[in-house]
């Protein structure tokens, strides 16, 4: 019997129990995936504390995966017994060494990208295209700031953006991830926790603000986002790691005529066409050394937990994962 990481109850790390479940057959439009690897996000923790709520309990985290089709159901022609694929979607249930999912969610994986980058880059990667060419189109020259700008999700969006030709400002914690942020595209790494990054912004951009702000931290950085932004900027609250963010009078958008944007990846993502385009996409700007997928942790899956105390504890960069 395969084994998957599932929760009973909601809390902290130490919720993560490795056990047996059994993998049921595949239903009219489903496929049984076999995980090479599998993806860890905030979002993760975010349903294991309860923050987002699950459907109903026990239940198994995880959003995004990397392996082969072991077995289809009815009516799937996307895909076959023996297809390698990746996949950034709900429902949860990607912390397993197998797991039944929709067919049309994923993707073909490309011969030339490893399960173990696909693993590590679907859901930052898919992430970091909508937020950067849809939710917000980023425009040559134009200055952005991006919080948290050496974590995986950061990494990312910093790579995309410079390609795209924008004026690349980020927050990091380090000194030490300062100088991984620059190394992929950011150009003007702020220390936050030596320096307030309203006023650094503000140098930088000669008091014009930025066209637009990537905010995944949410309650902490929230107002000092807002400031941040030039007339008609945007700022793209895409996560909340650090706690939502509380009620705030929209009035405030007036000073600049700015905007607010709470968006979601899988609204994005929900048309098989959008799907299959924006993963193309990302495959490309990867196959062109636009933008590089590093995964600098790795987890057995058994030892979930502490993939999840990392990440939150911020001492990762890059991508991390889980191996089966």
């Amino acid at each position: 019997m395969p084994m998957a990481v599932r929760i009973h109850q909601t809390g902290g790390p130490e919720v993560l129990k490795y056990e047996k479940v059994k993998t049921p057959a595949p239903g009219p439009g489903e496929a049984v995936v076999r995980h090479a690897a599998i993806g860890v996000n905030f979002i993760d923790t975010y349903h294991r504390s309860g923050e987002y709520k699950l459907e109903e309990l026990p239940a198994c985290p995880g959003m995004e995966g990397a392996g082969v089709v072991e077995s289809v159901g009815d009516d799937v022609t996307l895909v076959k017994p023996g297809d390698r694929v990746a996949y950034a979607s709900p429902p949860p249930g990607a912390y397993a060494q197998e797991r039944v999912i929709r067919a049309d969610r994923l993707v073909a994986l490309p011969d030339d990208i490893s399960e173990e980058v696909a693993a590590g880059m679907m859901l930052k990667g898919m992430t970091a295209n909508y937020l950067l060419r849809r939710t917000h189109r980023v425009q040559q020259g134009e200055p952005v700031l991006v919080h948290a700008a050496a974590g995986g999700m950061g990494l990312l969006l910093c790579q995309w953006a410079k390609h795209l030709g924008a004026v690349v400002i980020g927050t990091v914690g380090s000194a030490e991830k300062a100088e991984v942020a620059k190394a992929h595209g950011c150009d003007f790494p702020i220390v936050a926790t030596e320096h307030d990054f309203l006023p650094a912004v503000a140098e930088i951009t000669k008091g014009q603000g930025v066209g637009v702000v990537y905010d995944g931290v949410g309650r902490d950085t929230f107002d000092r986002s807002l400031g941040c932004l030039g007339i008609l900027g945007h700022l793209v609250l895409y996560g909340q790691a650090s706690g939502p963010v509380p009620p705030f009078d929209l009035q405030r958008l007036a000073a600049k005529s700015n905007t607010i944007t709470r968006p979601v990846l899988f609204h994005y993502t929900a048309r098989r066409r959008a799907l299959e385009t924006m993963a193309n996409e990302l495959f490309d700007v990867v196959r062109q050394g636009a933008v590089k997928i590093e995964v600098h942790h790795r987890f057995p899956l058994k030892d979930a937990a502490e993939a999840h105390k990392a990440l939150e504890s911020r001492e990762t960069t890059g991508s991390v994962i889980l191996i089966p």
